[in-house]
């Protein structure tokens, strides 16, 4: 398959309104991206059908770093486009900006300064210390993608454009910069897009991340039945490229391929003590296709089989931290006896089946 397939092929998935892509590096998802917009492009006006975030997204924000005057008006340059026709409400109500952004707890403020002719849109973004100084500051990489993203996310709800353009939402790689503290805020705002929007129009995100596809896979997947094969909005796939060849493969049938990438996920988590509660979710996700590959209804008794001391106890505390209600509020690491449970039952895991991570 081309490039080209694989967005027609997700383009006539008319059953299927929301559509996970785990796509393995170097496998071309923002070229997808941009196939997908092409392919769906009006072919009499070449009207795009849909609204996009993607990489090219963020080249639309640039710093002005103002090194003649030391960095005195430093700004993130808003580049020209057609998306500036969009900007007033934002300029508006630029707290639509404010409430995205605020989940993730940011160090700065911030200030939308307009063209001199407001309906030119946003000129560029002043960010400022948080103290009574006011001092105009350049924010890190990490921050800048975050603040990008959440001005996406809120001009997607600018119905101007939304409305205009509203055969589908497609997201590329949100997390790419983004540290794991933040991935599952991240995967929430996803969550929450999607069920606002999948019941009148396609939603399509791709990531490289594992954690985040399975996060979400994880939670959307309770939209389809289980007891009827392929009914229900949501399709997960997983893309690789082998040689230039594309191949989009169910994550149905490519449930033990993906597994592993998720056990590297948690080793390296475990190795370097950064163990969040979202990695409790993987780690679920685990036990649960192990104990599906042994045709098993219940991924408990996996504890049972893999030696883990008071494995109801450890269910229990697994069912907790992966409950989605349990982190809208708590995005920091495991305690220490939370990591305990989650190192043993991973190390016996890996060494009961004796998979092999390297």
């Amino acid at each position: 398959m081309t490039h080209a397939d694989v967005a027609k092929t997700i383009a006539d998935l008319k059953d299927k309104n929301i559509v996970l892509l785990y796509a393995f590096n170097s496998s071309g998802k923002t070229r997808l991206c941009v196939e997908y917009k092409n392919f769906t492009k009006d072919p009499r006006t070449g009207d795009h059908a849909g609204i996009y975030y993607n990489a090219y997204s963020e080249d639309l924000f640039q710093w002005d770093n103002d090194e003649e005057n030391d960095n005195a008006n430093i700004r993130l340059k808003v580049v020209p486009s057609s998306l500036n026709d969009f900007h007033s409400l934002l300029l508006d109500k630029p707290e639509n900006i404010a409430d995205k952004l605020a989940i993730y707890q940011p160090g700065y403020k911030f200030e939308l300064v307009p063209y001199a002719d407001r309906e030119r849109g946003i000129e560029a973004v002043v960010f400022t210390t948080n103290d009574d100084t006011g001092t105009q500051i350049k924010i890190s990489r990490g921050e800048e993608r975050t603040f990008v993203w959440c001005f996406f996310l809120a001009l997607f709800e600018v119905e101007d454009w939304s409305k205009k353009q509203n055969a589908h939402i497609y997201i590329d790689d949100p997390v790419s910069s983004l540290d794991d503290h933040n991935l599952f805020i991240t995967a929430q705002a996803i969550h929450d897009l999607i069920l606002s929007n999948y019941k009148s129009k396609k939603v399509i995100i791709s990531t490289h991340h594992i954690g985040l596809f399975s996060v979400l896979a994880t939670w959307l997947a309770q939209l389809n039945d289980k007891k009827k094969k392929d009914s229900g909005p949501l399709a997960a796939y997983v893309l690789s490229n082998q040689k230039g060849v594309l191949n989009l493969s169910s994550t149905t049938d490519e449930v033990f391929l993906y597994h592993l990438h998720l056990l590297k996920t948690l080793q390296k988590a475990s190795e370097e003590k950064e163990v969040y509660r979202y990695h409790v979710v993987l780690l679920r996700q685990v036990l649960e296709n192990v104990a599906s590959f042994l045709g098993r209804s219940k991924w408990g008794s996996v504890l049972s089989d893999i030696k883990v001391p008071n494995p109801d106890e450890v269910a229990n505390v697994i069912n907790s931290l992966s409950h989605q209600s349990a982190f809208r509020l708590q995005y920091n690491k495991l305690s220490g006896a939370e990591e305990g449970d989650f190192t043993l039952v991973l190390k016996n895991l890996v060494d009961h089946y004796q998979f092999k991570l390297n």
